[in-house]
């Protein structure tokens, strides 16, 4: 009996230790829990499906504003459109007219910006080339490499080719309609005037 009761001992402090050493497992995960604070993996899941949502609302709505900008920027410098199914021809002219002389003075503006941008472009690329020189800097191009005697082959070249049109023909192996073998074949086939005799 005493035996059993130093084994039922051993075993429920055997027991006893384990539920310590599981007691203090749990106290450990619960703080690493705690440490990672709010955001479980659940709620930034959540977090995450909520951002998408506002920012695609978000571009949704930046779209329709643009498209209504759009619009409204067209029918200001178009005007509203003019009804014609209805019109006779001396109505349809006078609304020709109209746009025809609209047209001319947004042609003439148009004129005169560009006019007055490249005025500034030259007056910005005059003033930097001030500065340059008051500085002591001039800028350079860059200069690619050359050959001199590759532009001298080349006209060469050119000068031959400008005089020889037989260069620029495709190349036949076959001896046949070559002209300098027909020549040959006709001067052995004829015999000279004091052979003949």
């Amino acid at each position: 009996m005493a035996d059993d009761e130093a084994k039922k001992a051993k075993q429920a402090e055997i027991e006893r230790k384990r539920a310590e050493v599981r007691k203090r497992m749990e106290e450990a995960s619960k703080a690493k829990k705690a440490k990672k604070g709010f955001m479980t993996p659940e709620r930034k899941k959540k977090l995450r499906l909520l951002l998408r949502k506002k920012a695609a609302e978000e571009l949704k709505k930046e779209q329709e504003r643009k498209a209504a900008e759009r619009r409204r920027i067209i029918e200001e410098r178009c005007g509203k459109p003019k009804n014609i199914e209805d019109a006779n021809e001396e109505q349809i002219r006078k609304v020709l007219r109209d746009y025809h002389a609209r047209i001319n003075a947004l042609e003439e503006e148009k004129f005169d910006l560009e006019y007055v941008v490249k005025r500034k472009d030259f007056e910005i690329s005059d003033l930097n080339a001030q500065v340059n020189d008051l500085r002591g800097k001039f800028v350079k191009p860059t200069l690619k490499k050359v050959s001199k005697y590759e532009n001298k082959f080349a006209k060469l070249q050119k000068k031959a080719a400008e005089f020889n049109f037989r260069n620029q023909l495709k190349v036949v192996k076959k001896k046949e309609f070559t002209l300098e073998e027909e020549d040959k074949e006709a001067k052995k086939s004829e015999k000279a005037d004091w052979q003949k005799k």
